[in-house]
C-alpha cells in the first residue's frame, strides 16, 4: 500500500476538523473562562506582594507588576534582623502546639458525642455548636481577663489557650466518626481493647482525611492570627509573625517593601503545608460530599 493511500485527503481532514469544532461546548468555555478570571483575581494579591518585596522604597507606589530595578536588599535586611527569626519560631511553636491540641481534643469529644449514649448528649452538642454563633470580638475581653487571672499575659499559653479546642473541629470530627461502623468498635471491645485504645487504634485511622483537613485549617488559622496575639502580648519576645511584621514601620510612613518581604517569607510554611497535605483536603471534601 502506497503512502498516498494511507495519508488522508484534504477533504477528510476538513471534515474531521469541522466535526471536532462541532463538539465544542459553549457552556464549558464560559465556565473555564470564569474560573480562569477568578483564579487571576485570587492570585494577583500574591503576585503584587512578591513584586513589592523586590522594589526599592521609591518604587512602592509604582503599580507595575515587574519592578524597574529589582533588588534582594529587602530580603537581606529582613533576614539579618534577629527579631524575624524569633517571631518565626514563636509562630511555629504556637501554630504547631495548638494544632496538635485541637486535633487531639476535638477528635476525643467528637468521638464521645458520636459513639457514646449518655443523658444530655444532644444538649452538650448543641451548646458546643452555639459557640460558633458568637463573634470572636465578643470573646476577646473574657479571654483577656482569664489570661490575666491565670498569669498568662505575655506567654505562649496566653496566645494558645483560646484555640486549643474548637467547636468547628468537634462538629467536623463527630460527623466523620458517624461513618465509622459500630461493628468495628464492637469487634475491638470483644478483643479486649478499652475505649481509649479503640478510639486511637480503630476509629482514628478511619477518619484520617478529616484529621488532616482539620489540622491544616487550624494550623493556617493560628499561623495568620493577628488580633488576639496583638492584645495578649506587649513584649517583642512573644510576638508572632503577623504582629511582628507590623513593627517594620517608622513614625511617619510604613515601610511597605519590608512588610511585603516579611509576608512573602511568612507564606512559605503555609504553602509547604498546603502542597504536602492538599490531597487530604480533597479526600476530606469528597468524603463529606458522599456522606451528605
Amino acid at each position: 500500500m502506497s503512502m498516498t493511500e494511507i495519508k488522508p485527503s484534504a477533504a477528510t481532514l476538513d471534515k474531521q476538523l469541522i466535526a471536532s469544532y462541532s463538539h465544542i461546548n459553549p457552556g464549558k468555555i464560559i465556565r473555564w473562562t470564569l474560573l480562569f478570571m477568578g483564579g487571576v483575581v485570587m492570585v494577583m494579591p500574591i503576585v503584587y506582594m512578591l513584586s513589592t518585596s523586590l522594589k526599592w522604597p521609591h518604587e512602592i507606589y509604582n503599580l507595575s507588576i515587574i519592578p524597574d530595578e529589582p533588588t534582594l536588599e529587602n530580603y537581606i535586611f529582613v533576614l539579618e534582623d534577629g527579631r524575624f527569626y524569633k517571631w518565626f519560631i514563636n509562630s511555629l511553636i504556637i501554630a504547631t502546639a495548638t494544632t496538635v491540641s485541637a486535633v487531639l481534643f476535638d477528635s476525643m469529644v467528637g468521638y464521645a458525642l458520636c459513639k457514646f449514649s449518655f443523658r444530655g448528649r444532644m444538649f452538650v452538642f448543641i451548646a458546643i455548636l452555639s459557640t460558633l454563633m458568637i463573634p470572636t470580638e465578643m470573646l476577646v475581653i473574657p479571654w483577656y481577663i482569664m489570661a490575666r487571672d491565670f498569669g498568662w499575659l505575655n506567654s505562649y499559653w496566653g496566645i494558645m489557650f483560646p484555640g486549643m479546642m474548637t467547636a468547628f473541629g468537634t462538629f467536623l470530627m463527630k460527623q466523620f466518626f458517624e461513618t465509622v461502623p459500630d461493628d468495628f468498635l464492637e469487634a475491638a471491645r470483644i478483643d479486649g481493647l478499652n475505649e481509649l485504645q479503640i478510639w486511637w487504634s480503630v476509629a482514628m485511622p478511619l477518619v484520617t482525611p478529616a484529621l488532616s483537613a482539620l489540622a491544616i485549617f487550624i494550623f493556617l488559622g493560628n499561623w495568620t492570627a493577628f488580633i488576639w496575639p496583638l492584645i495578649v502580648t506587649n513584649s517583642p519576645d512573644f510576638y508572632t509573625l503577623p504582629v511582628g511584621l507590623t513593627t517594620f514601620s517608622v513614625e511617619q510612613s510604613v515601610q511597605w517593601e519590608l512588610i511585603m518581604t516579611g509576608a512573602a517569607l511568612a507564606t512559605i510554611p503555609t504553602l509547604i503545608v498546603f502542597l504536602v497535605f492538599q490531597r487530604y483536603i480533597i479526600r476530606g471534601v469528597v468524603m463529606a460530599g458522599l456522606k451528605g
